[in-house]
């Protein structure tokens, strides 16, 4: 990491979450002057990159149709997230989920 990378960091304390996992994601939406927090919650499928250019892609049921949404792990515009349930899932990144469908696409829950 240089010298500019550090001086540009932002600073966000999130919790632990991994793939397979359910997350809400309170994100700030800005609409001309106004501005306001959706919340986006869905599972995790891929958390990818390092540090400060780590993202990780949060897939949603809206109706009948998959929603995949990016989010950069450095954005200012994330407020918090909250970790709903600790998927239990074998691999780093399940684009199989994609495909599933109806029973098939429940993951189980971690048991602590």
């Amino acid at each position: 990491m240089n010298v500019v990378d550090k001086e540009y960091a932002v600073n966000n304390e999130f919790p632990a979450f991994k793939a397979g996992d359910t997350i809400t994601v309170h994100y700030k939406i800005r609409e001309g002057s106004k501005e306001r927090i959706q919340q986006y919650r869905g599972v995790v499928v891929q958390i990818k990159g390092v540090a400060h250019t780590q993202t990780f892609t949060v897939r949603k049921m809206s109706g009948n149709i998959g929603v995949e949404r990016i989010f950069p792990i450095a954005s200012p515009f994330i407020e918090t997230i909250d970790v709903n349930k600790h998927g239990k899932v074998r691999r780093a990144r399940i684009f199989y989920f994609r495909s599933r469908t109806g029973k098939k696409a429940r993951i189980k829950e971690k048991k602590y």
